[in-house]
């Protein structure tokens, strides 16, 4: 078998699975598939065949029927190989559950935390947890030099 029927054989598996999880999800949520293809905006049909796994849907229709299901469309971009799961974390899920911020808003946040994450990941010695960086403490200087001011330095605990 080559490169390409592999391929092809994974993207047929991926659409045969999210149209499996997406039954699973209407029928555990007890909505029939009428309902569903309704409020999602599609036909009776095409959700049929979706869920045999006979059709790929786009990004949008995952969206539309995530909506019906009242699931999380991040959850079936995952199923569906378009995003990559992202790793769990207490800081994520919370801006992810806050009512308060636009999803740009939760978005910029989660870059940002990101990004410090990959900055102190790629500062940390080899076996170090958190508590084993460098941290800044003010340390005092001579004040004849000075005039008793503090510097920042870092120290290691």
């Amino acid at each position: 078998m080559s490169g390409v029927d592999k391929a092809i054989d994974q993207i047929d598996q991926a659409v045969e699975d999210i149209g499996a999880y997406i039954r699973k999800q209407r029928e555990g949520a007890q909505v029939s598939m009428r309902q569903l293809a309704k409020v999602a905006g599609i036909s009776n049909p095409y959700l049929s065949q979706i869920e045999r796994g006979l059709r790929k849907p786009s990004a949008e229709i995952l969206g539309q029927i995530a909506t019906g299901l009242r699931i999380s469309a991040e959850a079936l971009y995952v199923r569906a190989g378009i995003l990559e799961p992202r790793v769990a974390s207490p800081v994520l899920d919370a801006l992810a559950g806050d009512p308060e911020l636009s999803e740009r808003q939760k978005q910029v946040l989660a870059d940002i935390y990101a990004s410090f994450r990959r900055e102190n990941a790629g500062h940390a010695p080899e076996g170090a947890s958190a508590a084993d960086r460098p941290s800044a403490v003010a340390e005092p200087t001579d004040p004849e030099t000075d005039g008793g001011a503090h510097t920042v330095a870092p120290t290691a605990s």
